[in-house]
């Protein structure tokens, strides 16, 4: 079966022969522990359990540690730091997405595809930076995070509020974040949140109840409209980033909370996707990608996620904050029912989907990013070593916090500890990085702290300019 499987894809890779369409379905801060055949215990993922049974579930597949930097990472192909993008943008921000980057959507824009995003954008608001001009034919979404706006709990109060704003501080309490910090200074209040359909403002402070419906039927729409031509559908769902608000049909439905309503109606839009792709007929010339842009935002209490077995979450370099579930999807392609622990992550989707389409890498930058299809077939990663930066304001460098190779994760400043505080970590035998193995390997972790210096010192000869206006 998986030699019959090696030539179709040597014969679909051939030059002549029609290129696969792809969708990526991304949502936000959905912890590794967030689906049914990851082990949730109360949240219904039959759709994404249902795609897992048909195609490859990763179970060591990294994003970054937040919002901005994961979804650099993902349409350039490329750690963040590499494109000085290890930050989230907000409202009115003056810098974003480098013009000169090559993004996923452009490059399969190159070979003939059709490009939408449908949701979550935030590589920079400002027109020069929108969607839109980074190779998308189509944008309707928000253009960062769905607390960007007037009704953050952590708005100055004011006089006579509206019961939108004291919604939000009363959640914000009951959840526990309420006091995670002093309120926004006046220079950084959120404006109102903007909806965007391509570069035009249809809607400010929309119901975000109606978000995800919206989008879903957006990306039904966008398959319908293409589906006699290769197409690209980003599908970037805010949810389940807070504040969470499910559509009514699924309100108070999951045995946990809004959080599990949220996901639950992610995993239903999941649903709805591959049953257009089945009626058009587009079932077997499709690759569909499920995964989240960070871990669980455990500050948020019972509106954050879980991590399952892993440690930690979002905003951090253990693997709770950037070990994300991840499931592909693609009849007679991809073999289905398998589980794969090899390394992997969102940065490698540029040049995997480049080798399908018949794209070539550019040649004038570094891409981190590895072809992973070979994965998908039971080889092994192609990647020596992962590296976990944190974040960094823009002209800062970010901090290279661990490094994995195999099963082996070295830490290379543990939280609160020194400028070199090393741990060591053996992550096949302890996924919750609980227990530290310095003392009984030091040859493996200066092996790893090797590689760490090495990759160091490339990355600081080979970073790429922040856009600026």
């Amino acid at each position: 079966m998986r030699a019959a499987l090696l030539l179709a894809a040597a014969a679909l890779a051939a030059h002549g022969q029609p290129k696969p369409n792809f969708v990526i379905v991304f949502t936000d801060d959905q912890g590794y522990g967030d689906v049914g055949c990851y082990g949730s215990p109360d949240i219904r993922t039959p759709n994404l359990d249902r795609m897992a049974a048909e195609g490859v579930r990763f179970t060591s597949f990294y994003a970054q540690p937040f919002c901005g930097p994961s979804r650099a990472a993902l349409m350039t192909g490329s750690y963040p730091p590499r494109v000085s993008l290890m930050f989230n943008h907000g409202p009115g921000s003056k810098t974003g997405i480098h013009p000169n980057e090559i993004t996923l959507a452009e490059m399969l824009k190159g070979q003939g595809y059709r490009t939408m995003i449908v949701g979550k954008w935030h590589l920079g608001d400002r027109p020069e930076f929108l969607p839109t001009r980074h190779g998308f034919d189509q944008y309707f979404g928000l253009p960062y995070s769905n607390d960007m706006w007037p009704y953050h709990p952590l708005m100055p109060p004011k006089p006579n509020e509206s019961p939108r704003m004291k919604a939000a501080r009363e959640r914000a309490e009951l959840t526990g974040y309420a006091g995670q910090g002093a309120y926004l200074p006046p220079s950084r209040e959120y404006p109102d949140l903007p909806l965007y359909s391509n570069e035009e403002v249809v809607e400010l402070n929309p119901d975000l109840s109606k978000l995800t419906g919206l989008y879903t039927a957006k990306a039904l729409e966008f398959i319908a409209a293409n589906r006699d031509r290769p197409f690209f559908l980003y599908l970037a769902h805010n949810m389940p980033h807070v504040p969470l608000f499910p559509g009514p049909k699924f309100k108070g439905k999951s045995r946990r909370g809004l959080y599990g309503d949220v996901v639950e109606e992610i995993d239903w839009s999941v649903g709805q996707v591959l049953s257009k792709l089945k009626d058009l007929g587009l079932d077997e010339k499709t690759l569909v990608i499920f995964t989240s842009d960070n871990g669980p935002w455990l500050q948020y209490g019972i509106d954050g996620g879980s991590a399952g077995p892993l440690r930690d979450g979002k905003a951090t370099h253990w693997e709770g904050g950037m070990r994300v579930p991840a499931i592909v999807r693609w009849p007679g392609q991809v073999p289905a029912g398998q589980t794969t622990s090899e390394i992997a992550a969102n940065l490698d989707l540029l040049p995997t989907f480049a080798r399908l389409a018949g794209a070539t890498l550019p040649a004038d930058r570094v891409i981190d990013g590895k072809d992973i299809w070979p994965v998908l077939q039971g080889a092994k990663s192609p990647h020596e070593a992962f590296y976990y930066f944190t974040g960094a304001r823009a002209g800062e460098e970010a901090p290279l916090r661990a490094v994995r190779s195999g099963q082996w994760k070295l830490h290379l400043r543990t939280d609160g500890g020194p400028a070199r505080g090393l741990a060591l970590y053996d992550l096949q035998a302890d996924p919750g990085e609980k227990f530290d193995v310095l003392a009984r390997y030091p040859e493996v972790a200066r092996k790893l702290e090797g590689m760490a210096q090495a990759f160091r010192e490339e990355l600081r000869r080979n970073v790429r300019p922040l856009g600026r206006l």
